[in-house]
């Protein structure tokens, strides 16, 4: 286990072996722990209705990465004490992200925190839109599907406060037991072997206002977990508190918690550091998941399985190259340009605009961002590269980093890594939204 970052949505991290994760609010701070099997981290879904188990074992850990020949020197991977890394292939101990993925969703409520209303209005909170968020950004690759074969309020035995439960705590002890005592409550309606992750959606009521610490946390790929039904219950989700800032907008936007958190269930790492979403701003819900829709980075899509081969280009040779890219809010058509630096890092390039879960975008254009792999998860392994620097952004949207809202290229313009000879050029768009990226490393 690992400790980690915060942000204006989510972490920090510390050094092993104790993973924890916080989540830093705009104008409020707020903690989340994220720990893995030696890193767990957070998620939640849903979608109702008893699905046939499948034939195969649930849980199978992440899926075969598109590759190729072409594109062996753009598979960066990490040194051994990253613990969630954004190398490639995913570590495995996740989730599955393509296929259908099963979310065994409970509700659960304390004798001191009685579930208020129905169980089944808490799951409303966030369903069916975290499902339609991952048809959308996977291009259909990801049929997530919940189900809540217990539909009301599942009382814990003891109190929350028993628990020990606050923002950066551990895994042992109060959160063993919580997940002990949940799985002797949901026993006996549940079978566990046909779930992939566990989402518990938590009575609102239990533990502080999110605006004031943020508990949600997933325990992702941990193995040592307690078994159900013999399997170990390896990457669970808790979401407490509802996310509202106040700015009006949480009826469209509270459920964006999920997203994110699922995203560490299927081994992706947070991009805010300590300082808040400054590295990478709104461009991928790993960094910012309050305020306006916003989709994965490209390279996320990648590690996800989300991309095929041919929709990759990888410019690791001496020379000019020249690159097509359609928006990656479009299913097909070339999505993402890695630029490898060394077996460790490199930078992507991708065409963002508005569209799909990108619903922010007020400067569509060409994002170029680095990807560290030997960066762990809230240290900052990505960061964007801001093409109008000092510009305040484009955006005024509610919990958006209105700084890198203007961050892409557009046509004519240029960045440019002297030290290491890499220079990426927007050459063009045609009238059908294509963009044509010109490479050049020494």
């Amino acid at each position: 286990m690992q400790p980690q970052p915060e942000r204006p949505g989510a972490g920090l991290q510390a050094a092993p072996p104790e993973p924890l994760r916080r989540r830093i609010r705009r104008r409020r701070t707020a903690g989340l722990v994220c720990v893995t099997a030696l890193t767990f981290a957070v998620s939640t879904s849903a979608g109702t209705g008893h699905l046939a188990p499948r034939p195969t074992p649930a849980g199978a850990g992440p899926i075969s990465l598109a590759r190729s020949a072409a594109l062996a020197p753009c598979l960066i991977t990490a040194g051994s004490a990253v613990q969630m890394s954004e190398g490639l292939p995913t570590a495995g101990g996740y989730a599955r992200s393509t296929g259908t993925v099963r979310a065994l969703t409970l509700m659960i409520d304390f004798s001191d925190a009685p579930g208020r209303g129905k169980a089944q209005d808490r799951f409303r909170e966030f369903f069916p839109q975290t499902r339609d968020w991952f048809h959308t950004a996977s291009y259909g690759r990801l049929d997530y599907r919940a189900e809540t074969p217990v539909p009301g309020w599942l009382r814990m035995p003891k109190p929350f406060r028993a628990y020990g439960i606050e923002r950066g705590a551990p895994f042992d002890p109060g959160y063993r037991e919580l997940v002990q005592d949940i799985v002797a409550a949901a026993d006996p309606n549940v079978d566990f072997r046909t779930y992939d992750l566990l989402n518990v959606l938590v009575t609102p009521n239990a533990g502080p206002s999110a605006l004031d610490t943020v508990l949600s946390v997933t325990f992702a790929g941990n193995h040592e977990a307690p078994v159900a039904d013999g399997v170990p219950v390896a990457n669970a989700s808790f979401v407490y508190s509802r996310q509202d800032d106040g700015s009006g907008s949480y009826d469209r936007t509270g459920y964006r918690v999920l997203p994110h958190e699922n995203g560490h269930v299927f081994g992706l790492p947070d991009l805010y550091t300590q300082e808040g979403g400054g590295a990478v701003g709104h461009w991928d819900i790993m960094s910012e998941d309050w305020g306006a829709n916003n989709d994965f980075l490209g390279w996320h899509k990648w590690k996800l399985g989300w991309l095929d081969a041919d929709q990759i280009g990888c410019a690791s040779a001496p020379g000019t190259s020249e690159h097509s890219l359609t928006p990656l809010a479009e299913q097909g058509g070339p999505k993402l340009v890695f630029v490898p630096l060394n077996g460790r890092a490199g930078y992507a390039v991708e065409l963002r605009t508005r569209g799909g879960n990108d619903e922010a975008v007020c400067r569509p254009g060409v994002l170029v961002y680095r990807v560290d792999a030997n960066i762990d998860t809230g240290m900052g392994p990505v960061t964007v590269h801001d093409s109008q620097r000092d510009s305040g952004g484009c955006t005024r949207s509610p919990n958006v980093h209105a700084e890198l809202s203007d961050a892409p290229l557009v046509p004519g313009e240029t960045f440019r890594d002297t030290a290491r000879g890499v220079r990426i050029s927007v050459v063009a768009a045609d009238l059908e939204g294509t963009y044509r990226v010109r490479v050049t490393r020494k």
